[in-house]
């Protein structure tokens, strides 16, 4: 008869002794990045609260990722989400590097919103989901966008909960920017602007990947790299023969081989204007499968015109009309198996104010003089408020 204790595994003594736990002190921890809540991939905030929570609910743009953003018009929504990206990684102590424009840019980057600023907001703002605190964490759409927002990160070198010695105050994980200000440089912040070559004869992109593959490479292990590339292929920015296959698309493949080498130290953000390159052609094509994640923004006609007019929910709360379409083509899966959290929905409105970037789902909204259709969007919701709160 044995009298050994069933409940106690044979090798728990040696599962005890692996290095597991010397590998855990000995990581590396880099400045604005957090694990996925999907599954703990190191991410880094694109300074838009509602475009982290919709990257395949990673709550962030995961290392080692590049986002292409199309957008169709004469607008420049794509640029704004450019500078909030680059404000982000400034104020987070990562390296920016910008392709194909002045310096004078990153002197008009959007400045953060004051602090005394953030106590004037709205009742619909403060108001919060009360669901058990684990749950905010999981990347679901708008609930990742306050989280993140509020959440603080700790910086480089602070303790965790468990004590130690400080080195300095938090720092947000997505910080709230305004439009109508600009940003201080923080010191010692690295911002390079990295021009093409004007020679015909030569890619006017070979340059470029020599001193991107030279900065990082000559970095610290600790230092992330935010590669920002504006109007992919406009004629205000790049030479006519950029546009050739043999030249775009051999430094998008040679940039998708330098993320390889270094991916988790590099992010990207890019845009396109799709007036000038539909989405039809087969080059536009190519650029999007060397591409992680694809969106594209279709502004409405009356954005141009400043039809902004402010109207009221079915809760009663202010809210920003949408000035244009979101479409998710592509969502950055990292691997065959998928590795992220799908959207449910095709089309999303995006709204733009001095403030903030925000993405919400799309929903058409009852007609006008329909007073049934309006009275029973404001029951459900009631109703959806009272199931809430429990």
């Amino acid at each position: 008869m044995s009298f050994r204790k069933r409940n106690v595994g044979l090798s728990g003594s040696a599962r005890s002794e692996g290095p597991a736990q010397t590998n855990s002190k000995d990581r590396i921890q880099l400045p604005g990045v957090r694990p996925s809540p999907v599954d703990g991939r190191p991410t880094t905030s694109t300074g838009t609260a509602s475009l982290d929570a919709l990257l395949a609910g990673h709550s962030g743009l995961v290392l080692g990722s590049t986002i292409l953003i199309e957008e169709s018009g004469t607008t420049d929504f794509a640029g704004a989400l450019l500078r909030f990206y680059a404000a982000e990684g400034l104020l987070q102590g990562h390296h920016v590097h910008v392709l194909a424009l002045p310096e004078q840019w990153g002197r008009e980057l959007p400045g953060v919103f004051g602090e005394s600023e953030k106590k004037e907001t709205t009742p619909a703002e403060t108001e919060r989901m009360k669901i058990a605190w684990r749950y905010e964490s999981l990347g679901q759409f708008g609930a990742g966008a306050t989280t993140a927002r509020e959440r603080p990160q700790p910086t480089v070198g602070q303790p965790g909960p468990n004590g130690g010695a400080a080195q300095g105050p938090p720092i947000a994980f997505c910080h709230t920017f305004d439009l109508t200000k600009r940003l201080v440089h923080p010191a010692g912040s690295q911002m390079d602007f990295i021009q093409l070559e004007m020679n015909p004869t030569h890619s006017p992109f070979a340059s470029t990947l020599e001193r991107l593959h030279a900065s990082v490479a000559n970095s610290t292990p600790d230092t992330v790299h935010r590669i920002v590339i504006p109007s992919l292929l406009s004629p205000a920015l790049y030479p006519p023969w950029s546009s050739q296959p043999q030249n775009i698309l051999q430094f998008l493949q040679s940039l998708r081989a330098l993320f390889a080498a270094y991916s988790n130290r590099l992010t990207a953000l890019m845009s396109l204007p799709l007036s000038l390159y539909p989405r039809s052609s087969g080059l536009v094509r190519w650029v999007e499968l060397l591409n992680d994640g694809v969106l594209e923004l279709s502004p409405f006609p009356h954005s141009a015109e400043g039809d902004t007019t402010p109207s009221r929910g079915p809760s009663g709360a202010v809210e920003e009309p949408p000035q244009g379409l979101l479409q998710v083509h592509r969502l950055p899966m990292l691997h065959d198996r998928g590795s992220g959290v799908g959207t449910s929905e095709t089309d999303w409105t995006f709204t733009l104010s001095r403030r903030k970037f925000t993405i919400k789902p799309f929903n058409l909204p009852p007609v006008e003089g329909d007073t049934g259709a309006q009275q029973a969007a404001g029951q459900e919701q009631k109703g959806k408020k009272a199931d809430m709160e429990f």
